[in-house]
């Protein structure tokens, strides 16, 4: 494969994320030979290999809007010609395979049953789901899949989709999931192979599975990757950072060759709401039950334990409706169930009583206006936010979603609040900018999954076009996070003040766009640290830390440090890496003055740290 290629100071720049594309093709050598599992690689399938049946039925897409859940969701049903259900995802993938920050919104909901021959395509802002109880419920023949081929097999850039709560037997034995952030596997049983990439030329950067059960597991050039409680049969590949949290069959514990970083029991854990139909055939909202010190899969032993909602406790929101709507539901005691759809708010939503579950489905999407927040969650027991992209509009918000009352000292022990799947964006869809995107103050506050993004390609990004300080700021004390995934902010990445802080995963991209080593200075010191523990934290755990850096406008860019935090014997870091993709930019040291360098002509650009 070619070695790192740096441009001309006189040759035009690419756009960034195909720049980092041909950095991360410079890199393939020394990765594929060093820690990506070689035979994993070999044993990938090409897309050539896929064999669907001879004569696929053909149909006419189904347009009618489902008359409760609106017009943006299709719910099939087994009885329904297959031709049609292929025929309505068929129209659906090909409007939404490129459409990267286009407004489109689908959910597509399967009914219990069987379904035979059948293709699920995933584009952006697409969520595929089943409706029953337990994943079985719901068996698809066929694929339900990612694939890259609209940009020349670079998964880099599939964000924004879901699937979850169903099972699928693939034609072929292989059902392909190539995708990097934001496109979270939930409660899925794949009755075969899955890769994470595409299988012939190209990376995929980074993803999140959790309460699933796939036979094999096959990463290939998948970068990084978090599965959180579920059960594999193989696990084959790594690359940087694979991170394994209460998995029954997880790969043995060992980094960075390869790269597994293996957790026995997640300690406290709850998985996310979903939408299903109950005894009665009505929809209804599983909310599962909170698990300690967990292993495998909440549904192994029969269906998932949990509170079921009717749909009738819910107000269920759809595209048009105001801030107010919403607001008025929430203080009324409703759980708030957002359809598919971009809403505009002109004031914070205002999340106020105790267990309320606001449920986004179809990549629903908060866009404040006017410089308000988007979000605030009260201080107060069991709240669930899930499923929520929220995209910062271009007012300046202070702070896109707010977690409790700064200096409370309520504690959430038995009932913590809870986010899953919640995404920040700041640029890329159109001008915006927001101070911080997510500030927890609550104590016991559990995180299982977000991806928190300073744009960096796009429509309005730019140095001084989308600012944003801070993706992350912790000042809840026993807060917990699974799959924390933060980039390109212009400040600390990640700051931790509360005590006893624990996070399963993190993955950090620096910005690339500083112009110079002056505008990327801390005071003093150079760059900005990607994660940061206060001074006066006593206790902290880590597991599998990735920091990288890509300075496109200037290689010699340097950060002094990926990782800040205190000595002391309640510290903890496990299995760390910095990395300068293409050997554009430098990172000094891996967590305070330990481990390192990574930049051009430095250990391949790569360095890993077991431990601190």
């Amino acid at each position: 494969m070619p070695s790192p290629q740096t441009p001309a100071a006189s040759e035009p720049r690419r756009p960034h994320r195909l720049s980092r594309r041909a950095a991360l093709a410079g890199l393939a050598a020394t990765v594929v030979t060093a820690t990506a599992a070689p035979a994993a690689l070999a044993n990938a399938p090409a897309p050539a290999t896929a064999r669907r049946p001879a004569h696929r039925p053909t149909g006419t897409p189904i347009t009618q809007a489902d008359p409760v859940l609106g017009p943006h969701v299709t719910v099939f049903d087994p009885s329904m010609p297959i031709g049609d259900i292929q025929a309505t995802l068929d129209a659906a993938f090909r409007q939404q395979e490129t459409a990267q920050f286009g407004t489109g919104r689908f959910a597509f909901l399967f009914r219990p049953g069987h379904y035979q021959d059948l293709d699920v395509n995933i584009g952006y802002y697409t969520h595929v789901a089943g409706l029953g109880r337990s994943p079985d419920d719901v068996d698809i023949t066929g694929w339900v899949r990612v694939e890259a081929d609209w940009f020349d097999g670079n998964a880099t850039h599939n964000f924004w989709r879901t699937a979850e709560n169903l099972s699928v037997t693939p034609w072929d034995g292989y059902n392909r999931f190539a995708v990097s952030q934001a496109a979270p596997v939930r409660r899925l049983h794949i009755r075969g192979e899955m890769p994470l990439w595409n299988g012939y030329d190209g990376w995929a950067s980074g993803g999140f599975m959790a309460d699933s059960k796939v036979d094999r597991v096959v990463s290939g050039s998948q970068q990084q990757w978090l599965t959180r409680n579920s059960e594999l049969g193989e696990w084959a590949g790594s690359v940087w950072n694979m991170v394994f949290v209460g998995v029954d069959g997880a790969p043995p514990h060992h980094f960075p060759n390869p790269s597994h970083t293996v957790v026995d029991r997640a300690p406290l854990v709850k998985e996310k709401p979903y939408l299903y139909l109950d005894d009665a055939g009505e929809y209804a909202v599983l909310v599962p039950e909170i698990r300690r010190d967990a292993r495998g899969t909440s549904w192994s032993g029969g269906p998932t334990p949990g509170t079921s909602l009717p749909l009738s406790a819910f107000h269920v929101a759809q595209e048009g409706d105001t801030a107010a709507d919403l607001n008025a539901a929430l203080a009324a005691g409703k759980h708030l169930l957002l359809t598919p759809g971009v809403y505009r708010v002109t004031e914070t939503l205002q999340i106020t009583h105790p267990g309320t579950v606001v449920l986004g489905i179809g990549l629903a999407t908060l866009v404040p206006e006017g410089g308000i927040n988007a979000v605030k969650i009260a201080d107060v027991d069991g709240v669930q936010l899930a499923g929520v992209l929220i995209d910062a509009g271009p007012g300046g918000s202070e702070t896109l979603l707010e977690i409790g009352d700064a200096g409370t000292t309520t504690r959430h022990r038995d009932d913590p609040i809870h986010l899953h799947d919640v995404f920040a964006r700041i640029g890329g869809a159109g001008p915006g900018s927001a101070e911080r995107s997510v500030v927890v103050h609550s104590h016991d506050t559990l995180i299982d999954h977000v991806w928190l993004w300073r744009g960096d390609h796009g429509e309005g990004v730019g140095w001084d076009v989308n600012p944003a300080t801070n993706g992350l700021v912790v000042n809840g004390d026993d807060v917990t996070g699974y799959g924390l995934f933060v980039e390109h902010y212009q400040g600390h990445q990640v700051i931790w003040r509360g005590d006893r802080g624990r996070t399963y995963f993190y993955q950090c991209e620096l910005p690339y766009d500083p112009p110079d080593q002056a505008a990327w200075m801390n005071g003093d010191e150079l760059g900005w640290t990607a994660y940061v523990v206060a001074e006066d934290v006593t206790e902290h755990t880590a597991y599998g830390l990735g920091v990288y850096t890509l300075m496109l406008e200037d290689e010699t860019i340097t950060t002094e440090r990926a990782i800040a935090a205190p000595d002391g014997a309640g510290i903890d870091f496990t299995s760390m890496v910095i990395v300068s993709l293409g050997q554009l930019g430098i990172i000094n040291h891996v967590i305070n003055d330990l481990g390192g360098p990574a930049g051009p002509g430095l250990n391949d650009g790569i360095f890993y740290l077991p431990s601190n």
